[in-house]
């Protein structure tokens, strides 16, 4: 079945099948952080008034990145990576360290999802990245090192009308107004369907000059054998012209019969090619005829990189077949999902935010594809009992924080403080007050916990421009220890707000969290798919 993963796709790939997918296309979050928050503008009607995190604390050089770093050539071997690769990417790291850690921060971490990805993939199979010429030339020795540089099979070049490019008054460079897609193969037996594109007008007028009785335009093409005699060609007298011809006698007398021929006035022929049955120009490397989505395209789903139908219909058709899995890591708004529904594929989609899950499964699945939940796909990932959220906590602590925050309808924020006490921040609007206000959030999935962490939050709201803090917690902590939790929470005072009064510290478990049960604040700003009758997903 179809499905459709909340998660971090590292985690996700690691227990796939290998050989279990035929086409990956993937436009990993290079620049993703305002992809995120143009959705989180988009859902709650104004701009949050932090900087939400999607991954670009991820391009930082921090304790865990560099640890994963130190493990990268460790990681590469372990896949079957070449020694001499694994060599030269220690220098390669070392280098990108002092000159440019951010891309490192980057690279290592697609180098650790590309290394899985490969595993899952057919040897018929093929990947697609698309990517930023800022980067491009980066990642191409990375899909190098992990592909094999005899798999690269085509720089595509995508240029997208409409794109701003950057060009303007004292602008000192040329227009930016393309992306490259680097296309690699997993073996030299990958899946190929060679595709078209139309005859431009011009050429057609140009070259199909002749119409026959039947109306129909044609051009002619020489039926002299190549090579001549000396290669094989036959050779015989036609209509007055003795040649070494292309064809046999009898293949001509049939192409004679069936008007396929056109004689110059000394009877010498040349055969018809008509336009009705022409295929077109076959696709090249260079696309300018798919425009990317501008203005109210009913395509549109807010996303400002999102990307054409039409673009990943190209690249579907190209490598696959009806009934193969495509597969994209880092979804977003699933217009790869659509497009392999469209053309008879099955789909696999995954993407880190609940927020684009949700709108995944209401706007593209349900209202615009008619497909229903658990029939025609599953959404994997999102916990729907305690025991799945345990789960989620112990095979990975940060996206179940990220799940509990946005679950209650908040937002994760990369914002920290001196002891790190904020996961996130719960948004709502206070009558009079034109800026969103916020709770902010912290989440501690672990059993041992203890009085002192509400005293550090108690302090981190003091010090915050935020009007209450919540604490998310995974179970019942017992009667005792609630009450106590409690009592240290009232010390903190309500909040009086249009005569209603607030807890300024609240606590919420996750059995709470999954009945529905939400912290208590005014008008929350949530997205609009979260306001929508509920879905599953917890």
């Amino acid at each position: 079945m179809n499905k459709l993963y909340y998660g971090d796709c590292l985690t996700i790939m690691r227990d796939m099948p290998m050989g279990s997918v035929d086409l990956v296309y993937l436009d990993p979050p290079f620049n993703s952080n305002r992809d995120y928050n143009a959705i989180y503008k988009d859902e709650t009607g104004r701009p949050l008034p932090d900087q939400i995190e999607a991954f670009n604390d991820l391009w930082e050089l921090s304790e865990d990145r560099q640890r994963a770093i130190r493990m990268m050539p460790v990681l590469m071997r372990d896949y079957g990576i070449d020694d001499e690769i694994v060599e030269f990417w220690k220098i390669w790291m070392n280098a990108l360290r002092n000159t440019q850690p951010s891309l490192l921060a980057y690279l290592s971490y697609m180098t650790e999802r590309l290394l899985p990805m490969r595993s899952i993939i057919k040897p018929t199979g093929s990947v697609y990245l698309h990517c930023d010429p800022t980067a491009s030339h980066y990642i191409k020795v990375m899909m190098d090192s992990i592909f094999g540089h005899a798999n690269f099979v085509n720089e595509i070049i995508w240029k997208r009308y409409g794109a701003h490019n950057d060009v303007g008054q004292g602008s000192k460079h040329f227009g930016r107004v393309h992306d490259t897609i680097l296309f690699y193969s997993r073996s030299d037996k990958r899946t190929w369907n060679q595709l078209y594109m139309p005859l431009d007008p011009s050429y057609v007028e140009s070259t199909y000059r002749s119409v026959d009785s039947d109306g129909q335009r044609f051009t002619t093409t020489p039926l002299t054998g190549p090579g001549g005699a000396a290669k094989g060609n036959p050779v015989f007298e036609w209509k007055g012209h003795t040649r070494a011809w292309r064809y046999s006698k009898e293949t001509m007398q049939r192409l004679h019969d069936e008007g396929k021929l056109h004689y110059s006035r000394t009877g010498y022929a040349r055969q018809k090619m008509f336009l009705k049955d022409s295929k077109g120009v076959p696709v090249q490397s260079v696309w300018t005829d798919i425009p990317s989505l501008v203005g109210s395209n009913k395509e549109r789903l807010g996303y400002p990189t999102q990307k054409p139908l039409a673009l990943m219909r190209r690249i579907i058709e190209a490598s696959t077949k009806p009934g193969d899995v495509v597969f994209d890591p880092f979804c977003g708004c699933a217009t790869t999902i659509e497009a392999a529904h469209a053309l008879g594929r099955k789909w696999i989609g995954i993407d880190i935010a609940i927020h684009a899950i949700k709108r995944v499964a209401k706007v593209r699945l349900e209202d615009r594809l008619g497909l229903r939940e658990n029939v025609d796909f599953v959404i994997e990932g999102v916990p729907h009992t305690l025991e799945g959220a345990q789960d989620l906590w112990e095979r990975d602590k940060h996206q179940f924080q990220k799940w509990a925050i946005e679950q209650i309808d908040g937002f994760v924020t990369s914002r920290k403080t001196a002891d790190g006490g904020i996961d996130g921040r719960l948004y709502f609007s206070v009558p009079g007050e034109r800026d969103l206000q916020s709770m902010v959030i912290e989440v501690k999935g672990g059993k041992s916990i203890n009085p002192t962490v509400l005293r550090d939050l108690r302090g981190v709201l003091e010090r915050e421009q935020a009007m209450m803090a919540g604490l998310i917690i995974m179970d019942d902590l017992g009667t005792r220890k609630m009450a106590n939790f409690h009592r240290e929470m009232g010390r903190a005072n309500d909040l009086d707000i249009n005569g209603i009064m607030y807890p300024r510290m609240q606590i919420l478990t996750v059995p709470e969290i999954l009945e529905g049960k939400r912290f208590k604040t005014p008008s929350v700003a949530r997205g609009r798919s979260v306001s929508q009758p509920a879905l599953p997903l917890g």
